[in-house]
């Protein structure tokens, strides 16, 4: 049982835990609901407060914009008048030296106007002519000027005009752009940038999506690269495009792309990384081109107004030390050149002691089959020398052998030799 206490009279009183949690969840869904209210209540007046700041800023840069247009075209005006004012004053001052001229002429023409009447027709003439084209000149002149005139004001009224509809784009864009269009459209502000420019200012390098996906699965927004016309690759660079919308509730930071950025950089084998960026307006850090290189290596993060800035300065000192990368490229392979030598002399010495090591081998197995078969022909020598003495000793046998010797000891024998003996004797 739990005892809750009347806020009103006082009053104690049990209930039972069900009819306790019960009141509990009354009240926290009351609570819940009003704080949801206020909250929601709140949101809208901040969104409502910053369309109206927006509104109130861009309509002030507008009569801003007006007051220096109208500033200007007072300007041009007071200086319009002044210059038909100073041909005006020219124009009196050169009619009003003709004037005199022609009183100076007409007082000799009446002194001798016999003999001066052709003189002066001529002389009126002249002047007459030289009057219409100074006529003629001022009107022109009038007339430039206020065309000039005309030229400003139409200038301003265009420019005013963009100043308005670049509002006007911006107000909608605030309310109707999704987050997925807030990217897009700073990719295709930064495509479009490039391709103003790329037949003039980079006929040889590369600018697309980046559509291949690494074996980390990721991968980043355009790859930038560059080729003299040797085919050297002169500069390559990472670009990653980052905006959301000023509503998103977790807003990100610039740095929490750093890291993914670099790994993009070096899988896809880029010399530079550049992070353009509408994030973090009003940090005083990120404006223009900031360095970023002492966290990650050759990385800068941009404002899109800077995007073609970036790549031309790093285009600049890439073609600066352009020479310097090819005098290391010819020094790192002519060292290739040269270890790829050594490696060959020492594989050739490798080889070579490894037949020769064969060659000994098989030679000293020669010479000790040389050996063993001089062994074996002196040990037949020495056998074929011992029969000779032998079959010398037999021949010496043979030829001491005698029929007496034979039947010395053998009477049978020795009586067989004497019958032939005798048989031999008696036919003779």
């Amino acid at each position: 049982m739990q005892e809750i206490k009347c806020p009103k009279c006082g009053e104690v009183f049990q209930v039972d835990e069900s009819g306790y949690a019960a009141i509990v969840k009354q009240v926290r869904d009351k609570e819940f609901n009003k704080e949801i209210e206020q909250n929601t209540l709140r949101l809208r007046e901040e969104k409502e407060g910053a369309v109206k700041l927006a509104v109130t800023e861009a309509e002030a840069e507008k009569d801003k914009i007006i007051a220096e247009l109208n500033r200007k075209l007072a300007i041009a005006g007071m200086e319009k008048e002044a210059a038909i004012n100073d041909a005006e004053a020219e124009g009196k001052k050169l009619l009003s030296e003709k004037d005199t001229e022609i009183v100076k002429l007409r007082s000799q023409i009446e002194i001798d106007k016999s003999t001066n009447d052709l003189a002066l027709k001529e002389a009126t003439s002249k002047m007459e002519k030289e009057i219409a084209e100074l006529k003629n000149d001022i009107e022109l002149q009038k007339q430039k000027n206020e065309l000039q005139v005309k030229s400003m004001e139409e200038s301003h009224r265009e420019e005013l005009k963009r100043k308005d509809e670049t509002i006007s784009y911006y107000k909608d864009l605030k309310t109707k752009m999704s987050t997925k269009m807030v990217g897009e459209s700073l990719e295709q502000y930064c495509l479009d940038e490039f391709n103003k420019i790329r037949t003039a200012a980079f006929p040889n390098a590369e600018f697309g999506k980046d559509n291949e996906i690494s074996e980390t699965g990721s991968k980043g927004d355009f790859i930038y690269r560059e080729f003299d016309e040797a085919g050297f690759e002169l500069l390559s660079i990472m670009f990653e495009m980052k905006n959301e919308m000023e509503t998103t509730e977790k807003k990100h930071q610039n740095k929490d792309f750093f890291k993914e950025l670099d790994k993009d950089r070096k899988e896809k084998n880029c010399e530079y990384a550049v992070l353009v960026t509408l994030l973090e307006p009003d940090s005083t850090f990120y404006q223009g081109i900031t360095d970023v290189s002492y966290e990650y290596e050759k990385m800068y993060v941009v404002r899109p107004q800077c995007f073609i800035s970036i790549i031309t300065i790093l285009r600049s000192a890439a073609l600066k030390s352009l020479e310097a990368r090819r005098e290391l490229d010819l020094v790192r392979n002519q060292n290739i050149d040269i270890s790829n030598f050594e490696n060959s002399m020492e594989e050739f010495k490798r080889k070579f002691g490894e037949n020769y090591l064969r060659a000994s081998n098989k030679f000293y197995d020669a010479i000790k089959d040389i050996d063993d078969t001089i062994k074996k022909l002196e040990k037949t020598k020495n056998d074929l020398l011992s029969s000779e003495r032998n079959l010398r000793l037999a021949n010496d046998k043979a030829q001491d052998l005698s029929i007496k010797k034979l039947t010395k000891n053998n009477p049978t024998m020795k009586a067989k030799f004497d019958e032939l003996k005798d048989a031999s004797k008696s036919e003779d």
